[in-house]
């Protein structure tokens, strides 16, 4: 027999069929993630009417001043943002990592209610706080002084700044206390024994530190604060001015501009990457050389009486973020007229039945909110899992590109993301506008980084060896991962799904642009009813959201344990 016939036998009886899988599974994913990005791009250079090549559309997107303002505005918000969100996280950071602050537990959950409420909805309780007219703060304010006038004006840029750095400062906290909690107290007690006080070392020991996971922070935080859509469409808007985000929805309005749109986008994207860069960079290096070699001991700083004005802090900036909007929101769904403040006479389970039971399509976004969570989150799992099996095994060439391609999505905002899947699949031959399909492929594609990081962990836990018996008894790949990789893995999959779950349910921007009048998401919703005006049944609905997403991290919790949470913030 020729010696090459020989050499195709052999390699046909070494041929896995469950190598079609995986060939399979690496095509999804980039037509999940490849795709609609490519798209992008080529739609930002085509021309509308002819398809030609072409440089108007950028043209068009940044040749008006208030569409360049809206860019600027958007930086601005982000330094805004982030200045906040530092003055308010280092100091509670510092304080629960290092100090013997009382209540630190309780701190740490609320930072956790900050870190799990959608922005919007954040936006939504202040407005009810702070609204310039009705707002309580501003009623208690002209009661209390007689002023004809309130102290507060949500409806500013200032204000935007202030109500996203409460939801967003939970960043910084958590990579800052993460990297606090493995640092040794051995130059701090030095500083001490040279004279320096608490407050010295803090400044001058302590946090430089820990500075690239405090930079790290800040750069998440920034791009995340440029990103949001929700906040700035509850404030900015009525404010008479525009983010980057809130202008490209303008361009979904009729005559709807797709590739102006997606021209407009890739600005945002290229900002995002460059700082991802930046920020993988700088949390790459772990801190400075204390914080490598042989781990010290960790001592706790007694600061006296100081301790307690510490305390005070925190739970002035925790009544901030989760106390008063949580309360006012919980006012206003439970009132005939919010307004009227909290009577008997005024408190009603009206808004609620209204909304599930009589309301046209308030109980059918609730089903697909969940719906579609629950089906993308499934998706995700099976396919980073597949993805994160094929990089570890390197079951197919070049392996580690299809690990990049699922971290990728990490770097493009949601809204970015959305007008990539509106040019990529609402036109033939997808035509999927307006279907569940192409929002449960965008949370999907959105949603995929935290699936794969967790999936990787998890495979890389696993000794090989063990699939390897089951081979050499003989069992194909497919039973190995079934019978034994599954089972070993099934706690962190289990707190993989929820952790996708939990920001599918209340995602906001990629469900924006892709939603059809019979798919609309809670979300959606909730945006759709802010424009009635109805805050009762609109905090009702957002109480509801809220509710829901404090049962699921519970549910989490008790499933997976309770560092489920902490794998997303690893993510």
């Amino acid at each position: 027999m020729p010696v090459a016939r020989m050499r195709i036998i052999a390699r046909s009886r070494r041929f896995d069929p469950s190598m079609l899988l995986w060939i399979a599974i690496a095509a999804v994913l980039i037509f999940l993630v490849v795709n609609p990005l490519l798209r992008l791009a080529i739609t930002s250079l085509q021309a509308a009417d002819t398809g030609e090549f072409t440089l108007q559309n950028y043209i068009t997107a940044y040749a008006r001043p208030r569409y360049r303002e809206s860019l600027w505005n958007s930086l601005e918000l982000g330094v805004l943002v982030t200045a906040l969100c530092l003055l308010i996280s280092l100091p509670l950071a510092w304080a629960v990592a290092r100090t013997d602050m009382p209540g630190k537990g309780a701190v740490r959950l609320l930072v956790l209610g900050a870190f799990v409420t959608p922005p919007y909805l954040g936006a939504l309780g202040w407005i009810l706080l702070a609204g310039p007219n009705a707002g309580w703060l501003n009623r208690v304010w002209k009661a209390a002084t007689g002023a004809s006038e309130g102290l507060f004006d949500i409806y500013t840029f200032t204000g935007l700044g202030v109500v996203i750095a409460l939801y967003s400062f939970p960043y910084i906290f958590i990579f800052t206390t993460s990297a606090l909690e493995v640092v040794s107290s051995e130059m701090e007690d030095a500083a001490n024994i040279l004279g320096a006080g608490t407050l010295r070392t803090m400044l001058r020991i302590t946090l430089p530190m820990v500075l690239p996971a405090i930079l790290g922070g800040a750069i998440v935080t920034f791009l995340e604060s440029i990103a949001l859509f929700g906040s700035p469409a509850l404030i900015a808007i009525p404010a008479r001015f525009n983010v980057v985000t809130t202008q490209l929805l303008q361009f979904f309005s009729p005559p709807i501009r797709t590739e102006v749109a997606c021209a407009y986008a890739i600005p945002l994207l290229l900002i995002t990457v460059v700082l991802f860069l930046l920020q993988r960079r700088l949390t790459g290096r772990r801190g400075f050389v204390a914080m490598t070699g042989k781990g010290g001991e960790r001592r706790i700083i007694a600061l006296g009486a100081w301790r307690w004005m510490l305390t005070g802090y925190a739970v002035f900036v925790l009544s901030l973020s989760v106390l008063l909007p949580y309360a006012a929101m919980a006012q206003a769904a439970l009132a005939k007229a919010w307004g009227r403040g909290w009577h008997f006479d005024n408190l009603t389970l009206n808004n609620f039945t209204f909304l599930l039971f009589r309301h046209e399509t308030a109980g059918q976004s609730v089903i697909n909110s969940f719906t579609y969570a629950a089906a993308a989150a499934v998706l995700v799992l099976t396919l980073s899992l597949s993805i994160a099996y094929i990089v570890a095994r390197r079951l197919l060439p070049g392996a580690g590109v299809l690990g990049f391609l699922c971290m990728a999505p990490f770097v493009v905002p949601g809204i970015v993301l959305a007008v990539a899947f509106y040019a990529a699949y609402a036109p033939p031959p997808f035509s999927l506008y307006g279907t569940p399909w192409i929002l449960i492929l965008a949370f999907t594609t959105r949603f995929l980084p935290i699936g794969y990081a967790n999936a990787q962990a998890a495979i890389r836990s696993i000794n090989p060896e063990m699939e390897e018996a089951v081979r050499v008894l003989g069992g194909n790949r497919l039973l190995a991962i079934r019978r034994v990789l599954a089972p070993l893995m099934r706690r962190g999959l289990i707190g993989a799904w929820f952790l996708v779950f939990i920001p599918a349910t209340r995602e906001l921007s990629t469900a924006l642009f892709l939603y059809g009048p019979h798919t609309r998401t809670m979300s959606v919703m909730l945006m759709d009813m802010s424009e009635e005006g109805n805050f009762e049944q609109l905090s009702a609905l957002g109480f509801m959201l809220l509710v829901s997403t404090i049962v699921i991290v519970g549910l989490g919790y008790r499933l997976a344990g309770r560092d489920f949470m902490e794998r997303r913030d690893r993510s």
